[in-house]
């Protein structure tokens, strides 16, 4: 099988210019939904679109709320799709949420979302991945720098460039507390890693990402010639960023938590093959291989609002 992203090699490979469009809607489609001309533009060039205060903080709570009961099922708990802080033993991460919750699956298909990922995707989608993300006060752990298109294509057999995350703030994200941090156009180079995937890689990268971190040198011109930038904002606020947008997160060093629920976008034509890796495929709740279908827009229903 020919790989177009050579990475993880055992040795050093020089970044190159990606080989995908960005934005993969094309002539008439390119301006068939909500996203602007110059909201596109910006996508194309910066790798990532920032809305603040995208859904109301209302909006939000049923969401913040529906964690805290997941949070009290032992059993899910215990299960692998359950990453708990080593250092702290609280919850890190929560992966499929759209499996485990109806009102997290229906999110998934607001059509002010889907709109917008059919449009920089060019066509139908699914969910190749949904979590959600916590940083406890004073112990959430960061994250260190990376590609998801690199990990996906490695570790899942993801073929292209064509998907896209989308990040919903569950709570405040602001300079104290541990916000994404992304590197405005380091979407338009493949970065390849060096370090070989061991077995299982996932056990240990959930939790602290060794494998799959871009080289100091590469990471240092790419922020160089766009700096980084750390979207903050109030609860309900949105990040949709590209798949091979570099970014990483600090530590939560402040008494406030920081809870963003992540949903992973991937076209329906872009499905996934044997990993590039040479490992087995990780977990179905990692990366979705069966039962794929286009999601449908759905509006979320009025029992998702809070009374008066």
């Amino acid at each position: 099988m020919h790989d177009q992203f050579p990475t993880r090699r055992g040795e050093r490979l020089d970044m190159f210019p990606r080989l995908d469009p960005v934005v993969h809607s094309r002539y008439k489609q390119r301006w068939d939904g909500p996203l602007s001309e110059e909201s596109l533009s910006r996508y194309e060039r910066d790798g990532y679109l920032w809305f603040d205060g995208f859904f109301s903080q209302e909006r939000m709570a049923p969401f913040f709320d529906e964690l805290r009961e997941i949070a009290e099922d032992r059993e899910l708990m215990e299960s692998d799709q359950v990453i708990i802080n080593p250092d702290s033993g609280e919850l890190r991460s929560v992966f499929s949420m759209h499996t485990l919750s109806d009102r997290f699956s229906k999110l998934t298909q607001d059509p002010r979302i889907l709109g917008m990922v059919r449009q920089l995707l060019g066509g139908d989608v699914y969910i190749h991945q949904s979590r959600i993300n916590d940083k406890f006060g004073f112990q959430g752990r960061g994250f260190d720098w990376h590609s998801d298109f690199e990990t996906w294509h490695s570790e899942d057999g993801m073929p292209r460039m064509r998907a896209v995350s989308a990040s919903l703030m569950l709570t405040d994200n602001n300079e104290f507390n541990g916000p994404l941090m992304l590197i405005p156009g380091s979407h338009q180079y493949f970065v390849p890693c060096t370090d070989l995937t061991p077995k299982d890689n996932w056990r240990e990268s959930l939790q602290s990402q060794s494998v799959g971190v871009p080289d100091k040198i590469d990471l240092r011109r790419l922020a160089d010639n766009g700096n980084i930038q750390a979207p903050k904002g109030p609860p309900g606020s949105l990040l949709l960023f590209e798949c091979n947008t570099l970014h990483a997160s600090n530590s939560n060093m402040s008494p406030w938590p920081r809870s963003n629920l992540f949903f992973v976008y991937n076209s329906i034509d872009n499905p996934l093959s044997a990993p590039y890796c040479g490992q087995p495929p990780r977990p179905e709740f990692l990366a979705t291989r069966s039962h794929i279908a286009p999601l449908d827009m759905r509006e979320l229903p009025l029992y998702d609002l809070p009374k008066a």
